[in-house]
């Protein structure tokens, strides 16, 4: 049974408010950085804002499992499972790029039902249910809505950085050549962007469930899809390749570019 949906956004909000209090002080503030096993940096913010993440949710959830970039995972054989990254964008964060987010999934039977995108320096947040239109509040304006286009040649491309692409960079570069224009860095941002109709696709390699499942919900409350580079659902040990998509009847033309071949429509 899948618990009341306002208690899971309540949740979800709450873990972002606690996420965001740790981190906004840190921003800015030249930390430390440390480095992982995967090269990729990790701060005292990042550690300290999942902490506070999961305390908040084992407290209003304590049957569910918790899944975290920094700290693993707990109670592995729960149905419910909230999956949480405390920076995601760490580079940003650290070179003082409000660029970066915190990202809150909750996921049932390997499927992501709520996704929240929080962005605590400038106060925007995104808040996806799976079968519900995405609230955004921020105070900038804008409206959860992808736009529609009238061909791929009109649409703004996004990816956070080339250097995740490897062996992938020529199937990018095919779509990259036939868009109106691409631009670099975002992370998590650049899908919430998706879902305010102001980038239309996002292309990504190398992603971790953590990095993805709070955007699913999102973009697609918002009108738009998120799938792998074969227009398949995401699923977790996946192979990395995702894909934001504001149009969803372009999604054909842009597997088509991704795939170099045709691909029947989806």
């Amino acid at each position: 049974m899948i618990p009341d949906t306002d208690a899971l956004i309540a949740a979800a909000c709450a873990a972002a408010d606690v996420a965001g209090a740790v981190i906004r002080p840190f921003f800015r503030a030249r930390i430390v950085t440390d480095q992982k096993a995967d090269r990729s940096p990790v701060t005292i913010a990042d550690r300290t804002a999942e902490q506070a993440m999961r305390a908040v949710l084992s407290e209003r959830f304590p049957a569910h499992g918790i899944l975290g970039e920094e700290f693993g995972l707990e109670r592995p054989d729960a149905a419910f499972r909230w999956v949480l990254d405390p920076i995601d964008g760490t580079r940003a964060f650290i070179t003082g790029r409000p660029t970066f987010g915190t990202l809150i999934a909750l996921f049932h039977d390997e499927r992501p039902i709520v996704g929240v995108i929080d962005q605590p320096v400038t106060g925007e947040r995104w808040i996806g249910v799976d079968g519900q239109p995405t609230v955004f509040r921020g105070p900038y304006g804008g409206v959860a809505e992808c736009r529609p286009l009238a061909a791929l040649s009109d649409a703004e491309l996004s990816c956070t950085s080339p250097e995740m692409f490897g062996a992938d960079m020529p199937r990018f570069e095919r779509l990259r050549r036939v868009v109106r224009r691409n631009s670099w860095g975002g992370d998590c941002y650049a899908h919430g962007l998706v879902a305010l109709g102001l980038i239309d696709i996002v292309v990504e390699a190398d992603m971790k469930v953590w990095d993805w499942g709070a955007l699913v919900p999102v973009i697609e409350g918002a009108g738009g899809s998120v799938t792998d580079w074969q227009g398949q659902p995401l699923r977790p040990g996946g192979d990395g390749r995702v894909l934001s998509v504001g149009d969803k009847t372009l999604l054909p033309a842009i597997l088509r570019e991704l795939n170099h071949s045709p691909v029947a429509s989806v």
